[in-house]
């Protein structure tokens, strides 16, 4: 689904990913780890298309067609979902609102009428169930006096909404207490099939205790430096980053 050759790519004048290869086939659900500053975001950013984050070199292949003329917004139309790290408000639009207008660019990009009110109606009514969220909330201004844990929440619905092919999910875990973590996580693992993929960026281990990766991979200077199963997550929860540094030192 998603395959990225020796991709480099820096911000203002300075280089931040130094050669990254990533593969993420269908149905599969990957972890991206690493100390800060270590290229996490930028790598999310640049998949999908940030203005930004220059790509200076490499391609990124999304079900065989290059991304990197493509802006944000045809991105994704072709399927590819970015969580951000820090939403932004915008007062007087809705949650509900700001959906419909997603899904209907979406649906006009494809040549599709937009989704009958009564079937958006529906659809909106079964994800706010599947993820737990009140109907008031759905009515409140996007992101607008939002806490941490209800920005996350919000993100989710619009990408259970969306339902894209390629789920970014920029720390997403940042700012939940337990419960909320469970009911994101609950919502990820309900929307997986054969037919998405999830690409995850956290700190933390906890978060890959409720979704369960397919393989992770820890990123350091804008590398991917090592990869490995959930337990390579747990270990870097025990042992810190150091172990993989001097690992690195030595090949």
């Amino acid at each position: 689904m998603l395959e990225i050759k020796d991709l480099y790519a820096k911000v203002e004048e300075k280089d931040i990913l130094n050669g990254i290869n990533l593969e993420i086939k269908a149905g599969e659900i990957h972890a991206i780890m690493g100390p800060n500053g270590s290229g996490k975001s930028t790598l999310a950013s640049v998949i999908a298309g940030k203005d930004e984050y220059e790509m200076t070199q490499g391609s990124i292949q999304f079900e065989g067609e290059d991304l990197s003329e493509l802006n944000p917004e045809e991105r994704a139309h072709r399927g590819v979902f970015l969580s951000f790290q820090y939403p932004v408000e915008i007062p007087g639009v809705s949650v509900t609102n700001f959906v419909k207008t997603a899904i209907n660019e979406t649906r006009k990009a494809k040549g599709l009428d937009d989704m009958p009110a009564k079937e958006m109606l529906k659809k909106i009514r079964e994800i706010a169930e599947l993820l737990d969220i009140d109907r008031k909330f759905l009515s409140r201004s996007l992101n607008e006096g939002f806490s941490g844990g209800e920005k996350k929440r919000n993100e989710i619905f619009q990408m259970a909404m969306l339902a894209p092919k390629l789920a970014i999910l920029d720390e997403t875990d940042s700012g939940l207490d337990i419960d909320a973590l469970r009911i994101v996580a609950n919502g990820v693992n309900k929307l997986r099939s054969e037919n998405n993929a999830v690409l995850i960026i956290t700190h933390y281990q906890r978060l890959l205790d409720y979704i369960i990766p397919d393989k992770v991979h820890v990123l350091m200077d804008g590398k991917i430096v090592k990869s490995g199963d959930k337990n390579l997550a747990k270990k870097l929860e025990e042992k810190g980053y150091d172990w993989i540094k001097e690992e690195v030192k030595t090949l």
